[in-house]
């Protein structure tokens, strides 16, 4: 097959196992040049990568316009980002042939949580469902796509994550407001955070 899995991994797997340390990766994402003022509009930028800012928008069921992915979208789509390439990377590692791949995730949450209307009522997606649509080449037998199926379903990071996640920890760092009527001195210095 082009483009072998097996290949590309082949070393990484060697160093994983002689150095676990190293398969210790972070993914990370910055919010970025934005105006602070605007309630219902930013930008974000995955750092790890050279890649160009996404705008957000905030979802018209929370009162914002809705004129770019709100973050629920972004949620979707790395789902159905990381289950594509599972299935793409486990099928050509397995030596299966696949004609077509489309993934379609949809997740339903009840706003009222998140506008904070019914305490009983969760923060949160309720439900995510995740429908695969794969035609392989004629002939695979179908004991090895339902195999492709647990593999690739195991090897989702994000499908994984969502499953069993971990706990979330959010720092708030505040800075101080300038007041124009004081100067900075040596006895009141400012710090940041």
């Amino acid at each position: 097959m082009k483009n072998s899995v097996s290949e590309a991994q082949a070393s990484l797997r060697a160093q994983y196992e002689e150095t676990p340390e190293l398969a210790m990766v972070t993914d990370q994402a910055i919010t970025c040049g934005t105006d602070p003022s605007d309630p219902f509009h930013l930008l974000v930028r995955p750092m790890n990568t050279s890649a160009v800012p996404v705008a957000v928008g905030v979802h018209r069921a929370v009162g914002g316009p809705y004129d770019a992915p709100c973050p629920g979208d972004l949620l979707c789509a790395a789902l159905a980002a990381c289950q594509d390439s599972s299935v793409r990377m486990v099928a050509n590692r397995m030596g299966i042939e696949l004609i077509a791949l489309e993934v379609q995730v949809r997740a339903t949450v009840d706003v009222r949580g998140a506008l904070g209307m019914h305490k009983d009522v969760p923060v949160g997606f309720q439900s995510i469902t995740c429908d695969i649509q794969l035609q392989a080449r004629e002939g695979t037998p179908p004991e090895m796509l339902e195999k492709l199926r647990v593999a690739a379903q195991r090897c989702c990071v994000v499908g994984q994550t969502l499953q069993s996640p971990p706990s979330v920890q959010t720092t708030l760092h505040t800075a101080p407001v300038a007041d124009p009527q004081l100067e900075p001195s040596a006895s009141h210095p400012r710090s940041t955070h």
